[in-house]
């Protein structure tokens, strides 16, 4: 594997405190605010249920607590646990296949003890981190061989996952193994190939899906053909996001979300509330924290000085921009509804601890950067 040759850290004394604690500053204040705002979303989504966002404050406060020990933790030794993180996963996700928990006809999670949670979630990181670590030490860009061995990193865990169902975790999945083949050299060419690929097999994609998940794309197709069924939210939710217009009908003061017209409210169509109570010039203020912390990780990425680093930087913070993109466009019509929550913002658990993960990966990678030697 790649070696960072020397062991003295960047002078600490220079960066302040954040490099002796292994914080980033900005990514964490971009953090901090994006989930203040969607603290207040949260609270006007929820009905004015002070209990809800309490909820919410306990569970952002362990995934920031988790980020913050995951960046104390070297990129070197990262590097190290990678597979067994990976081959962990894969053995939870076999467990969850074989006597996992089932709620809504989906078969997610594992319940030990008094703790129930995804292993999918755990796959969101370790599968990066996985590919990152098997081209860590070949020359890039990778060969047929080396691609046809990160394509089966990537395609088993995502298979386990869309046969749960989860099949927007799965494509979450993908899309982060895909970007560390991406930011190794993948030639376009291979690109054109795998997309032509993707689009022979979409009928036989399309004749093993759930009828729920064939009922999605159709409803995305024409929501307007069921409107008081399947089409129901996507309706509601565009009503909300135009109704806001340019400033929005106030904090409180959403009638699709307080008048109970906009199922889901609080997790996967809050984007809708936000959109409505603080129109164009909320979202903007969404956007800009959104586009601050991408544009920060691939900072990171772009300094990191090792491949297995700049590979996982650069995965970790294009999964978070393909997260946002697919929440909103899912809510605002332009994507099929795939079940993925709006990051920091929604309601949940968790997702938003294996997200800070993430980013302490992130702050690991640049606050554990050491000299290479010449």
């Amino acid at each position: 594997m790649s070696t960072l040759l020397s062991t003295d850290h960047e002078d600490a004394s220079q960066h302040g405190w954040q490099y002796r604690l292994h914080i980033d500053a900005p990514l964490l204040f971009a953090l901090v605010g994006v989930s203040a705002l969607g603290l207040i979303v949260l609270y006007s989504a929820g009905g004015e249920d002070m209990e809800l966002v309490q909820r919410q404050m306990l569970r952002l406060g362990i995934a920031f607590g988790t980020m913050i020990a995951v960046a104390q933790v070297s990129p070197v030794v990262l590097l190290r646990l990678t597979p067994w993180v990976f081959i962990t996963g894969i053995l939870l996700l076999l467990a969850v296949l074989i006597g996992g928990t089932t709620s809504g006809g989906a078969q997610r999670w594992l319940d030990v003890y008094f703790v129930r949670f995804q292993p999918s979630e755990m796959m969101k990181l370790a599968v990066p981190m996985m590919v990152a670590w098997y081209l860590a030490d070949v020359r890039l860009p990778p060969n047929r061989f080396q691609l046809l061995a990160s394509g089966i990193m990537i395609a088993v865990p995502m298979l386990m996952i869309a046969k749960q169902p989860d099949l927007g975790t799965a494509l979450l999945i993908a899309s982060a193994g895909f970007f560390v083949l991406f930011l190794a050299g993948l030639h376009w060419r291979i690109m054109i190939f795998l997309g032509v690929v993707a689009g022979a097999t979409a009928p036989l994609v399309w004749h093993y899906m759930h009828d729920y998940q064939r009922q999605r794309v159709l409803t995305f197709l024409n929501p307007e053909n069921d409107p008081l069924g399947t089409g129901y939210h996507i309706i509601q939710s565009k009503i909300a996001i135009g109704s806001g217009g340019l400033y929005g009908k106030g904090w409180l003061n959403g009638t699709q979300s307080q008048l109970d017209f906009l199922p889901e409210r609080s997790t996967d169509f809050i984007f809708a509330v936000l959109a409505e109570e603080f129109g164009f010039i909320g979202i903007l203020a969404l956007f800009a924290f959104y586009v601050f912390i991408v544009v920060r990780g691939i900072l990171i990425a772009i300094q990191a000085q090792d491949t297995y680093t700049r590979l996982l930087a650069g995965s970790l913070s294009m999964t978070f921009f393909v997260y946002i993109m697919v929440n909103t466009g899912m809510v605002t019509g332009i994507l099929p509804v795939v079940g993925l929550p709006l990051p920091a913002i929604s309601y949940g658990g968790t997702s938003i601890v294996t997200l800070m993960a993430g980013f302490g990966i992130l702050m690991s990678i640049q606050t554990h950067r050491k000299l290479l030697a010449t």
